[in-house]
């Protein structure tokens, strides 16, 4: 193993650095030492350095696994700057560039591969990957969140991930050691029980940063009507002339809408979204970062790697609808440490004028309850053991079933591609239900903002008695 001196020789060579943030540095051992790890640090930390050098200076192959076709472009493409051995798989490169990589990696030319949870156990990729000759060292999990946001229902392939390691160890030679590692900027209690429960962590290091950050402040708006709310967007946008920000909507039709009607009024901006193609999504991108439109109306798919220090502003026109989500979204702003504020808009609390939130909120309730339900029911019909693709042709829509059931406790996966059924009854907990109450919570509370997200995020013994001073609960209090 290299010594601290060799490893932040590395640093600066590759990226420029004389030396590590805290904890970088000790994070960079620790997956050096091949140790299992959960990293939760805020945007902006430089968490990809901490999986990056390692991966680098080791021998062998590390595979990064990613929620985002953006967030691995933008990270290949800073490696490919670099002159490193990085590449990426995903749906929409050309098949040139697919076999190309493919062949790089029968070689063992690369030392970082970006991919999807999908890609990953796509037959032709996992096929190269159990190749006994060769050698992977280690498994990190990018935005490890999105196993808790989206694994569910949206992306039912994080729910197998756990299995992968154990499944490449059956191939490799024997005292092969592959540590995996999750990073994310946002993970509750909740969260990080899921986290390392599913993907099998072993014995982790923990690596927890405060999420606190002073110059950015929080505030919530109360709309009266859907116009209303459109007018206290306006006029914030007005208020904030020439500075760089972001608005967050809940989908793409709302993000086109939105970008249609500020276009009318004059404003160059750009609709974001995960329905945009890689050229699209690239092209914006650059005209956001080299400010050639000021801001962006986007989806959640937007802003996961991409780093501007200059973000004045974040909206939330809708309200997420879990606080890792908002907490991520937020921490996009104020990156050069000046003042950036977080606008949240909400409906008044009855909805008797403005219902729109209440029935964003019923309809993502009910999506979530009649998923279970579905689930259920089709559990009766599955085969007690069975392998994935048989199973998702002969039944479609098995694939979030089996992820339902999992989350539930009636599932165990053998591998990553067979499951057996366990229970006919398990615990439900619908996480996304407690997740969305918890959220209603923050957007309604009294209590400072920061010392509620705080709590939230396992951070309440440093906070009990504190102010921020400066979310709007605690300037009118």
């Amino acid at each position: 193993m290299q010594t601290i001196n060799e490893v932040r020789g590395a640093l600066k060579t590759i990226w420029g650095y004389e030396d590590f943030r805290p904890p970088q540095g000790e994070i960079v051992n620790s997956l050096l030492s091949k140790k299992d790890a959960l990293i939760i640090m805020p945007t902006g930390g430089g968490k990809s350095i901490c999986f990056q050098l390692p991966a680098l200076l080791n021998k062998g192959l590390t595979l990064v696994i990613s929620p985002l076709v953006a967030l691995m472009e933008n990270q290949v493409q800073e490696l490919y700057k670099l002159n490193q051995k990085a590449a990426l798989l995903h749906s929409e490169i050309s098949k040139e560039q697919r076999y190309l990589t493919l062949k790089k990696l029968e070689k063992q030319q690369l030392r970082l591969l970006y991919l999807s949870p999908e890609t990953l156990l796509s037959p032709s990729v996992w096929e190269k990957l159990i190749d006994p000759q060769l050698e992977i060292n280690g498994i990190i999990i990018d935005e490890a969140h999105c196993l808790v946001q989206w694994g569910d229902t949206f992306r039912p392939a994080y729910r197998r991930l756990g299995t992968v390691r154990p499944a490449l160890l059956k191939c490799k030679p024997p005292g092969t050691k592959i540590s995996l590692a999750a990073f994310t900027a946002t993970a509750d209690a909740m969260s990080q029980k899921i986290i390392t429960d599913v993907l099998e962590l072993e014995k982790p290091d923990i690596y927890k940063l405060n999420p606190y950050r002073q110059n950015l402040h929080l505030q919530v708006g109360i709309v009266w009507t859907p116009r209303g709310r459109k007018q206290q967007l306006l006029k914030f946008i007005k208020s904030h002339k020439n500075e760089t920000g972001l608005i967050y909507v809940r989908t793409r039709k709302d993000s086109e809408e939105l970008v249609k009607w500020l276009s009318e009024l004059g404003y160059l901006t750009a609709s974001y979204h995960g329905g945009l193609g890689a050229a699209q999504r690239r092209k914006i991108e650059e005209n956001w970062l080299s400010g050639k439109i000021l801001f962006v109306v986007c989806t959640c798919a937007f802003g996961m790697g991409i780093n501007k220090p200059d973000v004045r502003w974040v909206i939330h026109f809708q309200t997420p609808h879990l606080l890792s989500e908002y907490v991520q979204e937020i921490g996009r702003g104020g990156r050069d440490g000046k003042i950036a504020k977080a606008l949240t808009l909400i409906s008044e609390p009855t909805g008797f004028l403005d219902n729109e939130d209440k029935q964003r909120q019923k309809f993502f309730e009910e999506q979530i309850i009649k998923q279970q339900q579905k689930a259920q029911k089709l559990m009766k019909q599955l085969p007690k053991q069975g392998e994935i693709s048989a199973v998702t042709h002969e039944f479609p829509d098995s694939n979030i079933t089996l992820s339902l059931l999992h989350s539930n406790g009636q599932l165990q996966w053998l591998d990553p591609f067979n499951y057996a059924i366990l229970s006919t009854s398990g615990k439900q907990l619908n996480q996304q239900l407690q997740g969305a109450k918890q959220m209603r919570e923050y957007l309604y509370t009294k209590k400072c903002r920061w010392q509620f997200l705080l709590n939230a995020f396992g951070f309440g013994d440093d906070v009990i008695n504190w102010r921020c001073g400066h979310c709007d609960n605690c300037q009118h209090p």
